[in-house]
């Protein structure tokens, strides 16, 4: 982004270069670490209200740093939300299918298995891992995301995947 003494984040041009830029690695770094139920993008969105609502108050180049920690806490307080909400209301899951009940079984477990070994891993692991096999990101995009070092991803990377490994194969 080209830096200009005078450039605020209010400025139309520049917000809407920092929306393009940011708006995905938000949504997914939502998504990676707190799943999809609480909608990712929605607080992605939400981040970007706040930006702008705060725009006088933050400069260009901190934007990014701010743009990922009021997501992070909407999604903390979606979260606590979440859990009012769930202590009130019970979620009543669908009795009926149309897939083979053996197919359905294996299914269950094979998701179990991996879920559990996904939680298991340390948040740090989880979120490289999925940002790197899911959405395909490159080592050095993760890096400038979490503001880490290229080294740093690919042990962490290495350890998340020998990990899930062992807990899935059960070595």
């Amino acid at each position: 982004m080209d830096k200009k003494i005078n450039d605020t984040v209010c400025e139309e041009k520049l917000f809407s270069r920092i929306y393009s830029k940011y708006i995905q690695d938000i949504t997914n770094f939502l998504y990676y670490k707190y799943g999809e139920l609480l909608d990712p993008y929605d607080k992605a969105q939400e981040s970007f209200v706040k930006l702008w609502e705060n725009c006088k108050d933050v400069a260009p180049d901190k934007a990014k740093g701010f743009l990922f920690t009021v997501a992070n806490n909407l999604m903390l307080n979606a979260i606590k939300h979440q859990k009012v909400v769930l202590k009130h209301r019970e979620l009543k899951p669908k009795d009926y299918t149309n897939e083979d009940p053996e197919f359905i079984l294996e299914k269950k477990q094979y998701l179990a298995k991996y879920q559990n070994a996904l939680s298991k891993l340390s948040e740090a692991q989880r979120v490289v891992f999925l940002m790197s096999r899911v959405e395909g990101k490159k080592h050095q995009e993760i890096a400038e995301i979490l503001d880490l070092t290229v080294r740093a991803v690919r042990k962490r990377l290495y350890k998340a995947v020998e990990n899930l490994r062992k807990e899935i194969d059960g070595i």
